[in-house]
């Protein structure tokens, strides 16, 4: 599975409130939740955000809740992948439940900025930024989880699987 965009990048400990505020989870439409995603911190993601982009994001992105909305807004954003230095550990399981691709990059994530061209190679774990480009190995994420993504979730993979 390979993917190629713009990033949005984000810092530190970004936490699954700031991700979709508790104030807008009486939405039920995805689509209409996701125009609310980020907005705590960037105002200009929802309306600007592309589908093909990725999130770019330091250390433990993702804490907090165990929300699945959070994964849920950024994947119906458009968004394809998100890179970060770490994740939190159920936000991890939540995008791959719902398949949203997550690569762990660790220190050299801060060598990524706004706005610059990834393009990520899933398979092969290869990150390459088009516009310095630097070429980066990250762990491929296992067979069965690449599996999972490109069924567009776990519910979906199940599906799959019984037929």
């Amino acid at each position: 599975m390979k993917m190629e965009g713009k990033v949005w990048r984000y810092g530190d400990n970004v936490d699954t409130d700031v991700i979709i505020p508790a104030r807008y989870l009486n939405i039920t439409d995805p689509v209409e939740l996701a125009q609310h995603a980020m907005e705590d911190i960037d105002t200009s993601f929802a309306g600007n955000v592309k589908a093909g982009d990725i999130m770019v994001a330091g250390k433990n992105f993702g804490c907090g809740s165990s929300r699945e909305h959070a994964p849920l807004v950024i994947k119906v954003s458009g968004i394809t992948c998100i890179v970060a230095d770490s994740f939190a550990r159920i936000f991890y399981r939540n995008a791959i439940n719902i398949g949203l691709p997550i690569l762990e990059l660790g220190e050299d994530v801060e060598r990524i900025k706004q706005g610059d061209i990834l393009g990520i190679d899933l398979k092969a774990g290869i990150l390459s930024n088009k516009t310095t480009g630097e070429e980066f190995q990250v762990q491929p994420l296992p067979g069965f989880i690449q599996d999972i993504a490109q069924a567009g979730g776990l519910i979906n993979y199940v599906k799959g699987a019984k037929k």
